[in-house]
Parts: C-alpha cells; structure tokens; sequence
C-alpha cells in the first residue's frame, strides 16, 4: 500500500486535528502519501481529495474542529453514491481509508470494505462517548470538561439568585457526557436518556433538598431525555410544583468546540498510530479503540452492535452527593 486517504465525518469533536496529524505523520515515517478527502463521504464522491504532506498538519494539534471540514452525505446512503466515491479512490491510487467518526461513519467504512474491497480502519471520534469497544471516544473528554465549567459558572448565578437552573448538555441516545459533568459540577439532579424518572420524583427530590437548607439547584439534563430537554423539563416542573421562578440554559455546541484537553490530543495521536500501522498489516474492517491503556483492534461492527454502557452505579452516586 503506497497511499491511504483520511477523513472526518458526521459531527466535529475535539481533537479530530490531533487524529489528522497523526495519520499524516505516521504514514510520512513508514513512507506512505496521505489525501486528505475534504468533508467526509461528500468529498470522496465529488473526488474533493487533496495531498497532505507533514507540514500541512504543522500547528494543529491544539485546534478544534477538523481541517478536512465534515458533512452528512444522504447520496452515499445508494450504492452509486458508493462506487463514485470507490471510483474516485481508485483513480488516485488510494488502497486504504482511516475513517474518524461515529457510527454512521462507520456504517460507510464497513460498506466500502464489504462492496469495493477497500481496506477501512475507523478511529472514534465523537463527543458523545457511546461507541463499542471502546472506553473513550476523541473529543468526549473535552466535551466533558467545558460541560463542568459551564455547571461550576451557572452554580454561582444560581447560588446568588437562590434559583433552579436547569442546563441541557449533548448527548442524543446517550446519557454519558450528561452524567460525567454533572458528577463533576455536584449536580442535584441528572437525567439521562438511557433512565426513567418521573417530573413527580424530581420534585420530590427539589423538596427535600429544600428541607434539608437547600437554597438553589442544578439539574442536568441529556438533550434526549424522555420530556424533551431542558426546556420541556422545567417547563413542566414550573406547572406541577411552586418552582415557578426557574432557567434553562443550552450549552449546545459549545461542547463541541475549543481546544481538546491534553487526554483527547494523546488519545487522538495514540489511535492514529495503530490506525495507519494497522493498514500497513493488512487489517481492514476494524476500529481502534482503547480498554485501559492498551490500544485495540476490533470489528467495526462492534461500533453500533456494543454501544458503550456507563457504570449506572454513577447514577447513584449522583444521587447520593445529591441530597
């Protein structure tokens, strides 16, 4: 193998830059060419892939984003879609495809490898942290810390004003940055998609805080919880109880961007060593990941089949600190 390509695709995370360098760099080591394939699936299908050397990558290992730009592509869904972007691979002479990402991105990896026999390694790369066969994603440890930030500056406000602050976090399907950040800021109360609780027992729960000298509180909430986020949650709350006189805030895709934490840097440039290595022993299929310290190589299948699980004992933790 002579020259691999490298992309991003789906939703941007912290330290996806991090992961490009390391695939640029590691490949120039072993003495392979890299192209960059600008805005993921998209790009490969409009052929917009363009060389990227080691200086290309020089300076960017503490940006945020990703400098091949990312993008949804509903075309690639159709297998033309597919053998147009096969089709442009071939033409440059490109024999393998790191792929960081979700798992969406990694559904067209694993499409790519099983229809047009183009090796594919995927590197998680996502805030959300719920990706199988692997115990951390790049990017979500950042997102986990600009969500904490965000609960410690809200707490004093609250505290101040002697108010409720409900504050929303990213999440979708998955309750885990929602539950890291709101151990981290002493949240009273955290709901999650993956957790039923009903607007009855959180009041409950407002109540006997109240007792207990409780002046403020802040409850964090996944964007997918069952009532639809944080606006619908206090919304309701304010109609059931005497907690009229509450706030919402929306970090949103505050937690997406910023300059990655040195864990998602080290992480990001660890996965893209086994990712390029990978492909020069002929693995394809496959995803790294990370169990402890130790990088792995597993199906990519596992991705969506083995979605990451938080320990629930932190939901009682959270309930414990709570009170």
């Amino acid at each position: 193998m002579k020259r691999i390509g490298v992309l991003t695709s789906g939703g941007d995370a912290p330290g996806m830059n991090a992961a490009i360098r390391a695939v640029v760099r590691t490949a120039t080591y072993h003495g392979i060419e890299v192209y960059g394939i600008e805005r993921g699936y998209k790009g490969m299908m409009e052929g917009a892939i363009r060389p990227l050397g080691p200086r290309d990558v020089s300076g960017i290992i503490s940006r945020g984003g990703t400098i091949l730009y990312t993008a949804r592509c509903l075309e690639f869904l159709e297998r033309a879609g597919r053998e147009q972007a096969a089709a442009n691979l071939e033409k440059l002479g490109i024999g393998g495809v790191v792929v960081i990402g979700g798992d969406g991105s990694y559904r067209g990896a694993e499409c790519l490898h099983a229809e047009f026999g183009i090796h594919c390694i995927g590197m998680p790369g996502t805030i959300d942290n719920d990706i199988g066969g692997t115990d951390y994603t790049i990017g979500f440890d950042t997102a986990i810390n600009t969500a904490m930030q965000a609960v410690d500056r809200i707490r004093d406000t609250a505290a101040s004003h002697d108010r409720i602050f409900f504050i929303e976090v990213m999440g979708r399907r998955s309750g885990y940055v929602a539950m890291i950040s709101g151990i981290a800021g002493g949240a009273e109360e955290i709901l999650l998609p993956e957790v039923e609780i009903s607007v009855e027992r959180l009041i409950e729960r407002l109540r006997a805080g109240e007792r207990l000298g409780k002046k403020s509180s802040i409850i964090v909430v996944a964007e997918g919880c069952e009532y639809g986020g944080a606006t619908g949650l206090a919304r309701m709350v304010s109609e059931q109880s005497e907690y009229k006189d509450n706030r919402v805030t929306v970090i949103g895709h505050l937690q997406r961007g910023g300059s990655p934490t040195a864990f998602d840097r080290v992480l990001a440039s660890r996965m893209g060593v086994r990712a390029v290595e990978a492909l020069l022993e002929g693995e394809t299929g496959k995803m790294v990941g990370i169990s402890g310290q130790n990088m792995l190589l597993r199906p990519i299948r596992e991705a969506w089949e083995l979605r990451t699980r938080f320990d629930m004992g932190l939901l009682r933790v959270a309930h414990v600190l709570g009170v």
